[in-house]
């Protein structure tokens, strides 16, 4: 006799809306994480009074009315709307690139003038076919916004120069010839008031959760405890990398409690020179509009990943993602095993994009 129906590894978003709706079908689950904490990535912990996004910025966004209201289920949601800014050297730009960033950089006012502009710079470069990023996105941008806005951040999220990044990585770049800081086009957005944590916290209410607990430990010492296992991990570390590890980037944060009420006026400002060793700034309690008296900012370093690091974003380009489908192909031949969320999929997925895979994915099962 199984003790549960479903043993789901990984306390972050999809598997917290998998085991909410199975737990609302009468299953039992249990809910075991790695970690010592719920909320996987979207984990907020509380300094100061500050929801401190601890694993880089999370903003809530989507066009999909269905996966707007089920989040607020669990939380009223804020009126934050993401509006970054672009730190070059001395100079500060909007993004996403609008007519505001363009009248920074070139001093004019119209959006006909805009596109004649980047027309020109991109009619320089006489690129007709992109062999790589670089050229990709000079064909796209030109010279000016290239060389101050893309080429030192892609760099360093990266790690590699943008002569040796593929061209696809960038397959296009919107330009906006309004006056529109706002950088989703998406109808919804905000940021759960209360934080994340809160959020995951009401998904498992009424289910046994257990923290800091190794899934292949685990499923050693207890082979038979449930029918069914929702895996969220990395599908290549389920298989023991059998056929070589799937990349991934990481990120370092360095967090730090500031003694005054407002940093850099902004939750993210982005620093484009490759100088700069961080790619970011993220102050926290712009999220939610803080008026406490510290704040706390984090600055974010993109690094190579390693075996037994954080993976943050698959590296998918076409040699991951052929491993990718090997692995895939293994996953299909797994009984009572199902693989899901940015890991388990090998997919960069926006917070709406985990939850609408986590309602689909019930559908079928």
């Amino acid at each position: 006799m199984h003790q549960y129906d479903y043993l789901i590894a990984g306390a972050g978003l999809y598997g917290a809306v998998m085991a909410h709706e199975l737990n609302k079908r009468g299953k039992k689950c249990l809910v075991i994480d790695r970690r010592d904490h719920i909320a996987g990535n979207i984990y907020c912990e509380d300094i100061e009074g500050i929801h401190v996004h601890k694993y880089g910025a999370h903003i809530f966004h989507t066009s999909n009315k269905k996966v707007w209201e089920y989040m607020n289920q669990f939380a009223e949601f804020n009126n934050y709307i993401n509006s970054p800014i672009a730190v070059y050297k001395e100079e500060l730009y909007n993004l996403p690139f609008n007519m505001n960033t363009f009248s920074k950089m070139w001093g004019i006012r119209t959006p006909q003038e805009a596109k004649e502009m980047i027309a020109k710079q991109v009619a320089q470069t006489n690129i007709t076919d992109p062999q790589n990023l670089e050229e990709q996105a000079l064909s796209l941008a030109g010279r000016d916004v290239y060389e101050k806005l893309i080429k030192g951040y892609t760099e360093k999220q990266w790690g590699r120069d943008c002569k040796d990044l593929p061209a696809f990585i960038i397959k296009r770049l919107p330009f906006r010839y309004t006056y529109d800081n706002n950088y989703f086009n998406d109808r919804y957005q905000g940021i759960p008031v209360g934080g994340y944590t809160a959020v995951v916290e009401k998904m498992l209410e009424g289910m046994e959760v257990r923290t800091g607990t190794d899934f292949f430990e685990f499923r050693e010492e207890n082979p038979d405890i449930a029918e069914t296992i929702i895996f969220t991990g990395m599908i290549d570390e389920y298989f023991g990398y059998k056929l070589g590890a799937l990349e991934y980037r990481s990120v370092r944060f360095e967090t730090e409690v500031l003694d005054c009420d407002n940093y850099q006026g902004n939750a993210v400002v982005n620093y484009t020179e490759r100088e700069v060793p961080y790619t970011r700034i993220i102050e926290h309690k712009h999220f939610e509009f803080g008026k406490q008296e510290k704040t706390v900012i984090s600055r974010e370093y993109s690094s190579e990943w390693k075996v037994g690091m954080d993976p943050y974003y698959p590296v998918n380009d076409e040699k991951n993602n052929s491993l990718f489908e090997q692995y895939k192909e293994l996953a299909a031949g797994e009984q009572n095993v199902i693989f899901g969320g940015r890991l388990g999929d090998y997919k960069y997925y926006d917070m709406d994009k985990v939850v609408e895979a986590a309602l689909n994915r019930l559908e079928e099962i």
